[in-house]
């Protein structure tokens, strides 16, 4: 089959869009708890639920909508990590990786 220029373009424009479909659909995608990097970080999606005992260092206040890994805007609901890739973390959800933001 002989590609012309045009049929290059369009299909080369159908291609980005699955490329960006697929890329949104994977960002979308939240964290579970029974994700085994979830239980060794110890996330929680609410950081009130935290193990006081596994985790003595853990207070309340600490969610991951005030992280520095927290990539979401502020007053979401949920946005990316930098320790969870592709997936998005709740905003008042913790891990053991929390560091206080800037």
């Amino acid at each position: 089959m002989k590609n012309n220029r045009r049929q290059f373009l369009l299909l080369s424009a159908a291609g980005a869009a699955t490329l960006s479909l697929s890329n949104l659909v994977q960002a979308q995608a939240m964290v579970v708890e029974t994700d085994p990097q979830a239980q060794a970080l110890g996330y929680k999606a609410d950081t009130t639920k935290v193990d006081a005992k596994k985790f003595p260092k853990h207070a309340n206040e600490q969610k991951c909508s005030n992280c520095a890994l927290y990539q979401g805007k502020a007053g979401s609901a949920s946005g990316g990590c930098g320790i969870f890739a592709g997936k998005q973390v709740a905003a008042n959800g913790w891990c053991s990786a929390w560091a206080k933001k800037a």
